[in-house]
């Protein structure tokens, strides 16, 4: 079967359900009807095949994402090689920088977090594993794509386009093209204000051979990343810690 035959309706429309509700707390049958456009019967009849298998759960006559969810995420991530060999890069990168570091993917054109760990000056702005993000916003996602083919880089800029998160986010295919250069001639990225403004990240490639597997990122202020030597410093060790997590996926047992 193609991968490009239309979407089975039902499995679809569970999804969209449950795509709603990541989006809320907790929600009504009669909202996510509104918000869905569909019968509150037919809503209803989906939330409760949802609440059955565990995915789903009601709580006084709202609902919320179960826990099920939580188990299928971190059985991903367990079951990744990628997660293991970067996990103990990661905590030297905090104990070394008190930042928040984290080894990231792609996955469908979108960048995507696969692990992260705090720091003493880490900042909290709700990131964690499986936050996905336009990949062109990130220096951590920008290094990936340095290192895509170039096929596969028209793909994704076609598919997903350069969407605009704040001010300051690259919209321009012929600056984009340019920074990506640079990344592959300094072997790091760099990026201020680009997802969220107040927020940078210095980040590196994970390769093997030609292979890109991921990035190794450090997410801080961005008030730090305006002293070079903090901006050196942070590149130096998240390149180092790259170029370790790539031999040791190799190499370790």
């Amino acid at each position: 079967m193609s991968d490009d035959a239309p979407p089975l309706k039902t499995i679809q429309r569970a999804f969209e359900i449950i795509e709603v509700l990541k989006e809320h707390k907790e929600v009504g049958v009669a909202e996510l009807a509104r918000q869905m456009d569909l019968p509150k019967s037919t809503v209803h009849d989906y939330l409760r095949t949802l609440r059955t298998m565990g995915y789903v759960i009601n709580e006084d006559g709202t609902y919320r994402l179960g826990f099920r969810l939580l188990e299928l995420g971190g059985q991903v991530k367990y079951r990744n090689r990628l997660f293991h060999v970067a996990k103990p890069e990661l905590e030297r990168l905090v104990e070394k920088t008190g930042e928040l570091a984290s080894v990231n993917v792609e996955e469908r054109g979108r960048f995507v977090i696969l692990h992260t760990e705090f720091g003493a000056e880490s900042l909290r702005l709700g990131i964690y594993p499986g936050l996905k993000t336009p990949i062109h916003t990130h220096a951590g996602g920008k290094v990936i794509l340095a290192h895509l083919d170039d096929e596969r880089v028209e793909q994704i800029v076609d598919e997903h386009g350069l969407e605009a998160r704040t001010n300051h986010t690259i919209t321009d295919r012929e600056t984009l093209d340019s920074e990506l250069e640079t990344i592959r001639k300094e072997g790091y990225g760099i990026d201020r204000d680009q997802q969220v403004v107040g927020m940078g990240s210095v980040a590196a490639p994970v390769r093997v051979g030609e292979a890109i597997l991921g990035s190794i990122g450090v997410v801080c202020p961005t008030d730090r990343l305006r002293a070079e030597d903090y901006r050196e410093t942070l590149a130096d060790e998240v390149q180092k810690s790259a170029n370790i997590v790539s031999v040791n996926y190799q190499y370790a047992p």
